[in-house]
């Protein structure tokens, strides 16, 4: 496989819980209502650093629709689907829309709030003098 190239985002995001790869922006998020056998769901409009399975026909709650699962770039996890296709009118403001399993994304934000600088500064050098 070649390089690949990441698409950087800006602001706060959705990144990829298992290598915290940005995948999404939170002003992409549609909705926060959806569900999936794991649990909770985001629908969004864009999803970018990823990567597309083989397109199928799946029947869930709200019916029968052509998906493609989608996968980080980076590490591979599956983390959701894409809608190609609905087959009820109701439900066509699905297609071309992302999904993404809430227990495998992580805030962008929400992440970087914890994160511990284990790197001795100058003065912890000089204190052990």
């Amino acid at each position: 496989m070649g390089r690949v190239f990441l698409v950087d985002l800006e602001g706060k995001t959705y990144n990829c819980k298992f290598c915290k790869t940005q995948l999404a922006c939170a002003d992409q998020l549609i909705s926060k209502a959806f569900h999936c056998s794991s649990g909770r769901a985001y629908l969004f409009n864009k999803v970018v650093n990823i990567y597309f399975g083989q397109s199928e026909e799946r029947t869930m709650l709200s019916g029968t629709h052509t998906v493609m699962d989608i996968f980080c770039c980076c590490c591979g996890q599956i983390l959701g689907w894409k809608y190609e296709k609905s087959y009820e009118e109701s439900q066509k403001y699905k297609e071309g829309k992302f999904v993404l399993e809430r227990v495998r994304i992580i805030d962008g934000e929400f992440d970087s709030e914890f994160y511990i600088d284990t790197r001795s500064s100058s003065s912890d050098d000089e204190d052990t003098m």
